[in-house]
């Protein structure tokens, strides 16, 4: 995978990370309703919408999908500090890039992982997983669960 590619990901991974916050909704949610087609899209514009605040393009996306507010608020659950926005995407990012093989598409790959347990698992951010070793996630993203 392309540097550039690994950059158009990091920024979808944060995108949805961002709207998932804004709205309070499972980070599954918001993949489900953007759907794989406008998924593929935020990658193919990725690179031009970098240039643009996470709060721009994630109103429009808002607006054009009628996203609704949901009632999955990680940050206001948080008893820590909470890890960024970016830090979150990267995470994604780094499980996405680990279980992506040849044979799959890069799309449906990001909507399974999204679509995981460990979408959840990583939204906790009173949890370790978030900052877990990204060989950790890998495996339990492989194994279905969180391993011991």
């Amino acid at each position: 995978m392309s540097d550039e590619l690994k950059n158009d990901l990091f920024y979808v991974c944060s995108l949805i990370e961002f709207i998932g916050r804004k709205t309070k909704n499972r980070r599954s949610t918001i993949v489900q309703i953007l759907g794989k087609k406008e998924l593929q899209r935020q990658l193919e514009i990725a690179e031009v919408n970098h240039c643009l605040s996470f709060e721009q393009v994630s109103d429009e996306i808002i607006e054009y999908f009628n996203i609704q507010e949901g009632d999955f608020d990680t940050v206001a659950l948080c008893e820590y500090n909470v890890p960024s926005v970016e830090s979150i995407g990267k995470v994604y990012q780094r499980l996405i890039v680990s279980v992506l093989s040849e044979q799959n598409n890069l799309v449906d790959v990001l909507f399974e992982v999204f679509n995981s347990f460990i979408s959840d698992e990583i939204s906790d951010f009173n949890s370790s997983v978030y900052y877990s070793n990204p060989q950790y996630l890998q495996y339990s993203y492989l194994e279905g669960k969180l391993l011991d």
